[in-house]
C-alpha cells in the first residue's frame, strides 16, 4: 500500500478541474483560481477550453490530452511536473475522467510520486440522477453504450438483472434507438431522461419504457436513468429451490446466475443450492 498526501507536499501537483456542463456560473472560485495559478493546462479540446478561459480572462499555455494520446500525454505531464510546473487537466464539460479520458494519466502520475488533486464540481451524472426523482442509492453508472446495436444489446443483457438504478449517457441522434433497446431487453421499467442540464432548455422526461415514447427532435447530451431489476419476491416465497431457480431461468438467466440470485434472495449458500438443485432435478 502506498500513501500520498494531496497537500503541503512541496511538490508540483496535477489538478483535475471540473468545468461547467452548461451554465458558466457553476464554475467554482477555487476552479478559476487553480486554472489561474497553473503553469500549463491540458484540455480534451483546446478550442472548447479556450472559450472557458477567455470568459474568465485566463491566459495559459495549453496542450491536448484526449483518449487517443493518453500515453504520450502522461509523459508530457510527467515532464512538466518534473520541471516544477503545476498542471491542470480539464475535460470539455463536467468532471474529468467520468466518461472521458484521463485514468491512465492519473495512474502514471501517482506512480511517480506526484500528488493528484481532484476538485469537486459539476457532473452531469449526479445532476441528472438526483433531478430524476428516482432511487439514487445504490446506482450503477454505465455511461455511453456501443453505437453498434448488437453490442449495445449484449451490454444491456449483461445488465438486465442488476438491481441498482442504472445511469447511461447518450447522444441525441441515438436516444430513440437506446430507448427501444432498453424496452426490448428490460421490459416494463421506470425511466427518466435529463437533457440540456443547467441550460435554459433543461428538461426532465419521465415515464415507463413500455410507453415507447417518440423522442425525435430532442437535442443536447442526455442522461438516461432506468430503475433496476426487481426480484419477484412474492412469487417465489412458497416455491422449492428448484422452482425458484427455474423461475429465474425462465426470465432469461443462465442456471449459474439463477442460483446466485436465489442465494442472494434466500441467504442459502450457493453450494447448498447447487447440490439441492442437482438432487431435486434428477
Amino acid at each position: 500500500m502506498e500513501r500520498l498526501k494531496s497537500y503541503d507536499t512541496g511538490k508540483p501537483t496535477l489538478y483535475l478541474v471540473p468545468t461547467p456542463i452548461g451554465n458558466l456560473e457553476d464554475m467554482t472560485y477555487r476552479a478559476v483560481r487553480i486554472l489561474q495559478e497553473s503553469d500549463v493546462i491540458y484540455a480534451e479540446d483546446t478550442r472548447v477550453t479556450q472559450k472557458l478561459l477567455r470568459h474568465f480572462q485566463i491566459s495559459k499555455p495549453m496542450k491536448v490530452a484526449h483518449e487517443h494520446n493518453q500515453t504520450i500525454a502522461s509523459q508530457w505531464i510527467l515532464s512538466d511536473l518534473q520541471e516544477g510546473k503545476n498542471v491542470a487537466l480539464v475535460s470539455d464539460a463536467g468532471m474529468p475522467l467520468v466518461s472521458d479520458p484521463g485514468a491512465e494519466v492519473v495512474s502514471s502520475i501517482r506512480r511517480h510520486g506526484f500528488p493528484v488533486v481532484c476538485l469537486p464540481g459539476p457532473s452531469a451524472l449526479l445532476t441528472g440522477l438526483v433531478a430524476s426523482g428516482m432511487k439514487v442509492h445504490p446506482f450503477l453508472f454505465v455511461g455511453f453504450l456501443d453505437a453498434k446495436k448488437n453490442k449495445r444489446i449484449q451490454s444491456l443483457e449483461e445488465l438486465q438483472f442488476r438491481t441498482e438504478t442504472l445511469v447511461f449517457y447518450e447522444a441525441p441522434h441515438r436516444i430513440q434507438e437506446l430507448m427501444d433497446d432498453l424496452y426490448q431487453v428490460f421490459g416494463s421499467r421506470s425511466f427518466a431522461i435529463a437533457r440540456e442540464l443547467t441550460k435554459t432548455f433543461e428538461e426532465i422526461l419521465t415515464g415507463n419504457l413500455e410507453e415507447q415514447p417518440s423522442l425525435d427532435g430532442l437535442k443536447g447530451e442526455m442522461v438516461v436513468i432506468v430503475s433496476g431489476y426487481e426480484q419477484p419476491q412474492e412469487e417465489i416465497t412458497n416455491l422449492s429451490i428448484v422452482e425458484q431457480v427455474d423461475l429465474f431461468v425462465k426470465d432469461g438467466m443462465s442456471k449459474t446466475d439463477a442460483m446466485k440470485q436465489v442465494s442472494l434472495l434466500t441467504g442459502i449458500p450457493k453450494n447448498t443450492i447447487y447440490q439441492e438443485y442437482l438432487k431435486q432435478s434428477k
